[in-house]
């Protein structure tokens, strides 16, 4: 598994993903995958909208757009990482193996 860096969001951002969650009725895991985040940062998100707390103009902000291109390709971007290195890995082995 990977670490997804620190990063802020702009509300409207958290209430299209709990959105997108609670209306039309997708997966928690399958909606913080495509907008690469944590599930319990998705998880915590809903529980602040159903409190009332996820109101507009809190949170740090960051362009919407970036939001939906950027940290999804850096999500990616951190898991093919971590598959390199593991066939850089298994090439190593197997080099080994048939000397």
């Amino acid at each position: 598994m990977y670490k997804i860096p620190k990063q802020s969001f702009t509300t409207e951002f958290k209430q299209e993903a709990v959105r997108l969650v609670e209306a039309e009725g997708k997966s928690p895991a399958q909606v913080a995958r495509d907008l690469g985040i944590s599930e319990q940062t998705l998880s915590n998100w809903r529980k602040a909208s159903k409190a009332g707390k996820l109101a507009a103009g809190t949170g740090k902000a960051i362009h919407y757009a970036r939001a939906d291109g950027v940290i999804p390709l850096r999500a990616e971007n951190a898991w093919l990482k971590m598959e390199l290195e593991i066939l850089e890995k298994a090439t190593a082995y197997f080099a080994k193996r048939s000397q």
